[in-house]
């Protein structure tokens, strides 16, 4: 699975972005779509994933209520709606991708496949 990343920008603390990872190559229906961030100088965090199929989300605890991911099975892109930003989400975000699998873990080496990063800055 191929990916590319796009809509990081600069906005101010309490606004909004939407990412967005276009897919391609195999069929998805197998895999679960993720982001993660990277901020400077910190490893690789998970912030949400999304299976293809059925459209279970997982958050992590930090961006719940405040960050929606969802995906369009027709354009093949899954995106990343970001509200009420706060300095701290300033990151580069990569999407991800991995089959499906009985782990609970969400780990960057448990994705197999990875977009370039799009950089997110939070202005104060």
């Amino acid at each position: 699975v191929q990916l590319q990343a796009s809509g990081g920008g600069l906005v101010q603390t309490g606004g909004s972005l939407r990412l967005s990872c276009a897919a391609s190559g195999r069929s998805l229906s197998s895999y679960s779509m993720g982001w993660f961030h990277q901020a400077p100088g910190k490893e690789r965090e998970f912030v949400a994933d999304i299976t293809w199929t059925l459209g279970r989300t997982y958050y992590e605890d930090s961006v719940k209520g405040r960050f929606t991911i969802s995906r369009d099975n027709v354009k093949r892109t899954v995106y990343l709606q970001m509200n009420s930003l706060k300095p701290e989400d300033t990151a580069v975000y990569f999407c991800a991708a991995r089959r499906n699998t009985v782990l609970i873990i969400r780990t960057p080496q448990s994705f197999d496949s990875w977009g370039q990063g799009t950089q997110v800055t939070v202005s104060s």
